[in-house]
């Protein structure tokens, strides 16, 4: 673990020593210096399965060799962020609403991660820049919904998170407001009571949907149940966003498994996306014809609203496209 920071773990050979596991024996190939750094919570290992490869958790946050291996359709900007970007950290791709990037932060680096090559030291809005941003909201009526996203927006804290937002409150077209966020599954400490005073706060001027991802019920265990449930009782509808990973959840009874966990710690699973082909993530992807079999079994497993929509996003779409 950083010396910095005793919570986090930094380092692929502390990780690994850790949980009882020898390099050497690897059953796939590591990537001992990653440029997508290895940022794992303490919290998160601990529901890592001890001495096992397979882990699920493990899985998705272990740089493996693959990584380095260049893919036909993979790229630095799978989604074309940039060239939706209409102020400084702000994104506008659909009717209605618009998405701002409130950090280039986050509680755990995903090995799967879209934006893991976004430039957020020149794209992130701060002072003038975020004035900007606001200023950009308010001239445009349609504008109903600000999603709020990075990085990640609950790392960065109560107080800088309220002074960000601040504008949002005098801005009488803005009714609704959806924060996406891995911290509640990642490190679910950061959830703190000042935290949830603020999402209290929020609930109060707008409707607020926070949208977290987990990609497997393996990680919905432990604090996270708790936090999930304050978050609730502070106002905010929940809703869960999972990527399909070959490994990791790319079977029927793990879906299952994951839709009925989120069901009961108060979570709607809400998407299933097929993964987005950032440059270093194609060995998680599963074929969309495989997806779309996985999704036909849980339909027939499970009720309706226990099966999460299947999309993709597409460049140049004003929408997510269901498959």
């Amino acid at each position: 673990m950083s010396r910095s920071d005793p919570g986090v773990f930094r380092s692929t050979a502390h990780l690994l020593r850790h949980l009882g596991l020898e390099p050497a024996a690897a059953p796939y190939a590591l990537l001992g210096h990653p440029g997508f750094a290895l940022l794992v919570p303490a919290d998160y290992v601990g529901r890592m399965r001890p001495a096992d490869w397979y882990d699920p958790l493990l899985l998705q946050v272990l740089p493996r060799a693959e990584e380095c291996r260049a893919r036909a359709g993979f790229s630095p900007d799978p989604v074309c962020d940039r060239t939706s970007t209409v102020a400084p950290g702000l994104l506008h791709k659909y009717h209605g609403r618009v998405l701002a990037l409130a950090t280039g932060g986050c509680a755990i680096h995903c090995r799967y991660c879209f934006r893991r090559a976004f430039p957020f030291g020149r794209t992130l809005p701060g002072g003038a820049r975020q004035r900007e941003m606001w200023r950009y909201v308010a001239s445009r009526p349609e504008i109903a919904e600000v999603v709020l996203s990075g990085g990640d927006p609950l790392t960065l804290g109560p107080a800088r998170l309220r002074r960000l937002l601040a504008p949002a409150g005098g801005i009488a077209h803005l009714r609704t407001l959806r924060i996406h966020s891995r911290v509640p599954i990642a490190d679910p400490a950061r959830v703190d009571r000042a935290t949830l005073g603020v999402m209290r706060e929020l609930a109060r001027r707008f409707t607020l949907v926070v949208v977290i991802h987990a990609n497997c019920a393996e990680e919905l265990t432990g604090r996270c149940v708790g936090v999930l449930r304050r978050l609730r009782a502070a106002g905010a509808a929940l809703l869960n966003q999972s990527v399909l990973l070959a490994g990791i959840n790319d079977s029927v009874d793990a879906l299952e498994r994951l839709s009925r966990r989120l069901v009961a710690c108060g979570v709607i699973p809400y998407y299933l996306h097929q993964l987005d082909r950032a440059e270093g993530t194609w060995h998680f992807e599963v074929g969309e014809r495989r997806g779309r079999h996985l999704i036909a079994e849980l339909r027939r497993r499970l009720p309706g609203y226990l099966v999460p929509r299947y999309v993709r996003e597409i460049p140049g779409r004003k929408n997510k496209v269901l498959l």
